[in-house]
């Protein structure tokens, strides 16, 4: 029997973004289909040195959500204006987008080595709430 859940949806805690992402999900037919990781800086919060604290508890939670859930997917949406990389980064001058990309690049890497049957999508959402898919070259 195939699950009726589809993905986990790894996401920014900014009130900001809350219904951008919900409005995403819907467009992506997911809703009621999806388990949630909700955390500051979402891929980044994950990945960056800064929060290792919190690597553990989200692929904890995925783990979870593979195995309650029988998620075939883990889509992750960051965003632009990120409060999370300003923390992490404690510099004025940063790229961004670079940050975001690295955060997807090495997520993608642990979840290829940790859960392999696991697909990926990553998506940025910009200030004024388009989402964007990034894809890398394998």
């Amino acid at each position: 029997m195939k699950s009726k859940y589809k993905a986990m949806v790894l996401s920014c805690m900014d009130p900001r973004f809350q219904l951008p992402v919900f409005k995403f999900i819907k467009k992506k037919n997911l809703v009621n289909k999806y388990s949630s990781f909700t955390i500051a800086g979402a891929a980044v919060g994950v990945t960056h040195l800064k929060f290792k604290k919190w690597h553990r508890a989200f692929l904890d939670n995925l783990k979870t959500s593979i195995k309650l859930h029988k998620i075939e997917k883990l889509i992750v949406v960051n965003h632009e204006d990120c409060g999370a990389i300003k923390l992490a980064e404690n510099k004025k001058n940063y790229d961004e987008e670079t940050i975001h990309n690295n955060s997807f690049q090495k997520l993608e890497k642990i979840i290829n080595k940790k859960f392999p049957k696991i697909k990926l999508e990553f998506y940025i959402i910009k200030l004024n709430q388009k989402v964007l898919r990034v894809n890398f070259l394998k």
